[in-house]
């Protein structure tokens, strides 16, 4: 065999990888371009229920079902404790921001980015960012088993009493409000001694 015909040979051989590479990453392309993916989308301050509702009446209107399949707004329940009376209210967990779950093109674009109250995608103006799966499992996860957060409407000095626990049937005076654990701490006499304890907003009653 001579050299020439080496050459032309060893540039055959080269050049078909190539191609089978080439035909991968379009094939890839073309399969990432057609999967649903969850994307996160800003919208005006209040505005995320109201987003969520115009944005499921315009997918059936406008027939985007196979395109956008799940519309979310993470929220938690949250209970409040004012004047001896519990009320329960919920609570964005992200607000501003709604989940969308879709498979991206301009169609399905334009649908979500008009939606009245929608102001951008998480991303660049063109070319949205899709969130992470582990990402939106946890914020999912996070919003369905979100334990209930106490507000309680209570300051340092107040006086309470403490109605579960070893402590039980004592008053202590307010020292410290931790809002975002849901706990305080108290000076409780016990045996003519002052003795700080920590106590959570369930195991009191406001005097």
């Amino acid at each position: 065999m001579t050299e020439k015909e080496e050459n032309i040979i060893n540039e055959e051989t080269n050049e078909t990888p190539d191609v089978n590479v080439n035909e991968a990453e379009v094939s890839q392309k073309s399969s990432e371009k057609n999967q649903k993916r969850w994307y996160i989308v800003h919208t005006y301050s209040g505005y995320e229920n109201k987003v969520k509702s115009n944005l499921e009446k315009r997918i059936e209107y406008m027939n985007m079902a196979d395109k956008i399949f799940r519309v979310e707004v993470p929220q938690k329940t949250v209970t409040q404790i004012k004047s001896g009376r519990k009320l329960e209210k919920e609570e964005k967990i992200f607000p501003g921001y709604v989940l969308v779950e879709m498979i991206m093109d301009e169609d399905s674009w334009y649908v979500v980015r008009h939606t009245a109250g929608v102001t951008k995608f998480v991303g660049s103006a063109k070319k949205p960012i899709p969130a992470k799966d582990s990402e939106i499992k946890k914020i999912i996860h996070r919003s369905t088993t979100q334990t209930q957060k106490i507000e309680m409407d209570i300051k340092v000095g107040e006086k309470v009493r403490i109605v579960s626990g070893p402590f039980a049937e004592f008053v202590g005076d307010i020292t410290e409000v931790y809002p975002d654990k849901a706990k305080l701490r108290a000076m409780v006499s016990i045996f003519g001694r002052e003795t700080p304890v920590e106590l959570e907003y369930k195991q009191i009653q406001k005097l």
